[in-house]
């Protein structure tokens, strides 16, 4: 499968985020102390770096649902993380999680988990995070003839009737509910919504940007982007990877985080990975 757009300025910009971003914005570290290499962290494995994505795991995160290759965004920044806390691709172990039940609280079956999981305060009483890597508005899908195609207006979604849908426990959720007011449709993942979607049982699917650009390209029918969310993602801080609770090596991803951000790595595969924002206008 072949990359969407070209990034604009203002994507990138908004993706690779300040130099400021620190390990502070993620969840609760244990502290700077630990020696970040494979040999002394702590992780599931023994040697091993254990990283967990969705099933299925959708592009432009990752390609044709195999992380194993290293193709797409998440599937990238993940064997970058590795690369730069001294672990080779060989040493990457990758596992599968439903969403929900890896931002529950309790043990964790990987090192670190990345399904465009948001940073919020919320989540940060029972899970940990990196520093951020990405941020992005949510977008509306729909498709052709839809009672929301033509749209304009975040009242006119509202004028109209939309019935919106959402996965369980994601910011997509959020924004239905909070910035839109609506009472939305919430579905056990983003492949039941899509779904949905398809049969028509609900007018509009909410989801980060870069998906909305595939979803709409590529797995609904006649898909469109009705317009994107401006300022959606001010109750977040970002995509981080997400860790167990008090994780002792939170420290060490943060900090290989900021590493690949600040050495451009970061930058790189954004550009290669993501779509622009060309084409989908902004609700007001």
């Amino acid at each position: 499968m072949k990359k969407l757009l070209k990034l604009t300025p203002f994507i990138l910009a908004a993706l690779v985020l300040s130099a400021c971003s620190s390990s502070d914005e993620g969840g609760s570290a244990s502290g700077d102390t630990t020696t970040c290499s494979p040999d002394s962290l702590q992780t599931v494995e023994a040697g091993v770096l254990t990283i967990a994505t969705g099933e299925p795991a959708y592009y432009p995160w990752v390609i044709d649902d195999a992380p194993e290759s290293g193709e797409g965004f998440e599937a990238a920044v993940a064997y970058a993380v590795a690369a730069q806390l001294g672990y080779d691709q060989a040493a990457v172990k990758w596992v599968r999680t439903t969403f929900d039940a890896a931002i529950a609280p309790g043990p964790k079956t990987f090192d670190f988990n990345l399904q465009q999981y948001s940073i919020t305060d919320e989540r940060k009483q029972v899970v940990d995070f990196s520093s951020p890597y990405y941020k992005s508005n949510q977008a509306i899908v729909s498709f052709k003839g839809s009672k929301i195609e033509g749209v304009t207006t975040l009242q006119g979604l509202k004028d109209a009737g939309a019935k919106l849908g959402a996965a369980v426990s994601t910011t997509s959720l959020d924004v239905i509910e909070t910035n839109l007011g609506l009472k939305a449709s919430v579905f056990n993942d983003n492949a039941a919504a899509v779904t949905a979607l398809k049969n028509k049982q609900i007018d509009g699917l909410v989801v980060d940007l870069p998906t909305a650009f595939y979803l709409s390209a590529v797995e609904v029918p006649n898909g469109i982007i009705v317009g994107q969310i401006d300022g959606s993602d001010a109750g977040d801080q970002g995509f981080g990877l997400l860790l167990s609770k008090d994780n002792p090596i939170t420290s060490c991803v943060s900090q290989a985080v900021d590493a690949i951000r600040d050495n451009g790595t970061l930058a790189s595969i954004t550009a290669q990975w993501l779509a622009d924002s060309a084409g989908a206008p902004v609700l007001n």
